[in-house]
This record gives C-alpha cells, sequence and structure tokens, in this order.
C-alpha cells in the first residue's frame, strides 16, 4: 500500500515553483518545503522570491529564489539553468500568471498580447526548459495552474479565459504525449483565492467599497467565501504526492461549489 503516515511526503525531490513569490506560488512553495521537498521559487520579482525562500529557511526548510520572466524564453532557459546545476528537477509547478478584466470589446490588442504571453507561453517555455531534463532522469511531474474561466463562462474575463482555457488543453497534450516518459501532467482550476491581489485589485477599482465588493466576491461561490491560498497549495501537494501516481491528464476543480452548485 502506499498510504502510511508518510503520506503526501516530497523528500527528495527538487520542485520548481514559478510566480512562488505571493499568493498561491508562495503557499505552494511553503507546503512543499514543510513536506520534505527542495524548492527553487522563480519569479520575476526577485526580492520577493529571496524573501519567500529565507521564510522556508528560517522554518528549516531548503529553498532559492531565482529571477525569471516566464513570459521570456532567454529568462526561463537562464532560470532552468541555474536550476538544474542544483539536481534533477522533479517536480514543475507552473503557477506564474497575470489576470485580466473586461470582455472581447474592451480588451485591446496590448493587454491581449500581454496575457496570452505570460499566461499561455509563459507555461510553454516552462514545460519547453523542462521536459527534455525530465525524460532524461526517468520522469517527473508537471501541474498546471489553469481556473475555472478556462472551462466556465465568466463576464468580463474574455483573455484571461482564454488563456486558463488553453492551459488546461496544454496539460491534456502534454499529459498524453509523455506518458510513455513517465511524465504525469495535470492541472488545478480554483475559483476566487483570496491573495493580497485581490486586495489591490479591490483597493484599484472600488475605492472606499472595498468592503462591500469583497463580500460580493465571496458569495459567488456556494461555499460562501473565497478559497486560501493554502487550500489549493494542500491539493498541489497531493497531485504532486506519490499517492496521485495513478493521475495524470486531469484538471481539478477547487471551487467552493462554483461550476456544480451555482443556482
Amino acid at each position: 500500500m502506499r498510504g502510511n503516515s508518510h503520506s503526501f511526503r516530497l523528500d527528495g525531490k527538487l520542485a520548481v515553483v514559478t510566480g512562488g513569490a505571493s499568493g498561491i506560488g508562495r503557499a505552494v512553495a511553503q507546503r512543499f518545503a514543510s513536506s520534505g521537498a527542495s524548492v527553487r521559487v522563480l519569479d520575476i520579482d526577485e526580492n520577493a522570491a529571496k524573501t519567500v525562500a529565507n521564510e522556508i529557511a528560517s522554518s528549516g526548510g531548503n529553498a532559492k529564489a531565482y529571477s525569471c520572466d516566464v513570459a521570456q524564453q532567454d529568462s526561463v532557459e537562464a532560470a532552468f539553468h541555474q536550476v538544474f546545476q542544483d539536481g534533477q528537477v522533479d517536480i514543475l509547478v507552473n503557477n506564474a500568471g497575470i489576470s485580466h478584466v473586461g470582455n472581447l470589446e474592451g480588451t485591446p490588442e496590448s493587454d491581449f498580447d500581454k496575457v496570452f504571453c505570460v499566461n499561455v507561453k509563459g507555461m510553454y517555455n516552462c514545460m519547453h526548459a523542462s521536459v527534455a531534463h525530465m525524460k532524461a532522469n526517468g520522469g517527473g511531474i508537471i501541474l498546471n495552474m489553469a481556473s475555472i474561466a478556462g472551462t466556465s463562462g465568466l463576464s468580463d474575463r474574455f483573455a484571461y479565459s482564454m488563456s486558463k482555457g488553453a492551459v488546461v488543453a496544454m496539460t491534456y497534450s502534454v499529459a498524453k504525449d509523455y506518458l510513455a516518459h513517465n511524465i504525469r501532467c495535470n492541472c488545478i482550476s480554483p475559483a476566487r483565492v483570496h491573495t493580497p491581489f485581490v486586495d489591490g485589485y479591490l483597493h484599484r477599482n472600488y475605492p472606499g467599497k472595498e468592503e462591500e465588493m469583497f463580500k460580493k466576491l465571496e458569495q459567488s461561490q456556494p461555499i460562501g467565501r473565497m478559497a486560501e491560498p493554502e487550500e489549493i497549495a494542500a491539493l498541489a501537494l497531493y497531485l504532486c504526492s506519490e499517492e496521485a501516481a495513478f493521475i495524470t491528464g486531469s484538471d481539478y476543480p477547487i471551487d467552493g461549489g462554483f461550476l456544480n452548485l451555482r443556482g
């Protein structure tokens, strides 16, 4: 049996977490490190990434931070080249991403291109940089951060929904193509998660009405609240652990009932 008192451990594993300096990525990095993994925190904000790595180290974990702009292939290849010097990468969590508000007509080409470059091309760049390495080392695990927006109609999220739908499709494709190489690939689709991004978004767009709008966003999930980043990290840990060895090519909603219990 796989299940025992050491369930959901990542001892001896080297995990890369993109967008690991804040929000969900930070929670994933911390949870993986506390579960025994050596974590490499990649983020466009190198100082913030170093802060997370230091937090992990101060708690007895193993972490390093690297600057990485996932939208730029040269930057990704340079970061992964450094990571590969640390050892075999067993786990890649593609978490880096940006949001966007606007319908089709309210999405300028420049915004569309930026969302695509970060959310779609960024994941392509990271998987492209790591999959040959994983093949050469006998396998690995890729976990992509998608969203319920990728499979459900959300108002004023045209570009963001497009990008997350592409993440789901890429996940299925990679899972199919690399089955024979012992590479598992899955994605997680959260509903709204309470991160610093949400607080900043409300402050910028609804000054003076932050609390009112926060409650409105909470109620959009049938369970009556947003997810906490640590709850997303717990699912990520499971999917990247040996307990999930039979799972690949799956999109896991973690949505407080959003997809199936509304109305």
